[in-house]
């Protein structure tokens, strides 16, 4: 097909306004950076930065901020054809402090609802979601109907074919009760070729945060691979024939917000340009490594090159500290 795309995301958009004022509790803040923001939009951006061809299934408010996401994505090419208004709620806003190495409490302003969890089944165009080489969802998608449905079913149509993603990405200010997280993250693993989590969203899918027993839990559900987000221990990935550790890259942390988004960009490149595993999640390690160290999430993913440098020696950053990758914030929403 000439309209396929190589990643098609499904989830949460909007802006995110970051403080300018680094180390300042957020009633201190005088001045914030304004950026596209949402975890599915950024694997979106990130994976364009490789040169990927990339689409976000997604809906904003009808509203101004609604304008900035649609021209936000088309400066970093991303196709936003799937990006439709909800008139009745507003874009949401999410506002975070910055306190590094590892403390970055975040606020979602997302209420009464998020339009991004009303993204309808019968408005999915499941021949190009069928036809993508990678899709990839995510576990606020699942949180609120009418998105919840719509997730399942571009994971089902899929059929567990090419590479289905299915990240965790838990956040609890969302859900009303664990157990529910659970039920319907193991609905979507059902569909799920490929299982991301940190050590917290592994524990609510599969009920253990021991790295080794997951990722065997989340291989039993039936995927292909399961990666297990280990904090300051690195990362793990797994298959049936085959299992890699590897360390966090040292970084001089600025915001760690990003940093998954920045690894599940470069994992889905990884996994498109059909790289071994080992170097699929070395290539993820530092490009989530290089977003630490930067304040934005959506603008600092990087490029190729970068990633390769950091591999070859050469640090993105002064290095002080590692990646907090899989660090648990605290959360309000609003």
């Amino acid at each position: 097909m000439a309209d396929r795309f190589d990643l098609i995301a499904l989830g949460r958009t909007g802006v995110d306004l970051y403080p300018e004022q680094i180390g300042v509790p957020l009633p201190a803040v005088r001045t914030f950076a304004k950026f596209l923001g949402g975890s599915a939009t950024n694997v979106a951006v990130a994976a364009a930065r490789y040169g990927r061809r990339t689409a976000i299934v997604t809906r904003t408010g009808a509203d101004p901020f609604g304008e900035y996401v649609h021209q936000a994505l088309r400066e970093f090419t991303v196709d936003d054809r799937w990006v439709t208004p909800v008139p009745d709620y507003p874009t949401p806003v999410t506002f975070c402090e910055v306190f590094p190495p590892d403390h970055f409490p975040i606020w979602f302003y997302r209420w009464p609802k998020a339009p991004d969890l009303e993204i309808r089944t019968e408005e999915l165009d499941l021949d190009a979601i069928r036809a993508a080489h990678v899709v990839w969802t995510t576990g606020t998608g699942l949180s609120a109907e009418p998105s919840r449905s719509a997730t399942l079913a571009a994971l089902a149509a899929r059929g567990r074919t090419g590479h289905t993603v299915h990240d965790l990405d838990h956040r609890p200010v969302f859900w009303s009760a664990p157990a529910e997280a659970t039920r319907w993250a193991r609905a979507a693993l059902a569909h799920a070729t490929v299982a991301v989590g940190n050590a917290e969203e592994v524990e609510v899918a599969v009920g253990t945060r021991d790295p080794d027993a997951a990722a065997d839990a989340l291989l039993e559900l039936g995927v292909s691979l399961a990666v297990v987000k280990q904090g300051p221990r690195g990362v793990l990935g797994r298959t049936a024939s085959e299992s890699v550790v590897l360390p966090p890259v040292p970084v001089d942390v600025v915001n760690g917000l990003g940093a998954g988004d920045a690894f599940g960009g470069a994992l889905c490149h990884g996994l498109l340009a059909g790289w071994p595993l080992e170097r699929v999640l070395r290539f993820a390690n530092a490009a989530g490594a290089i977003v630490a160290g930067r304040l934005a999430c959506s603008a600092a993913m990087p490029y190729e090159s970068e990633v390769d440098a950091v591999l070859a020696g050469t640090p993105a950053t002064t290095v002080a500290g590692t990646v907090p990758a899989g660090t648990s914030e605290p959360e309000r929403a609003r």
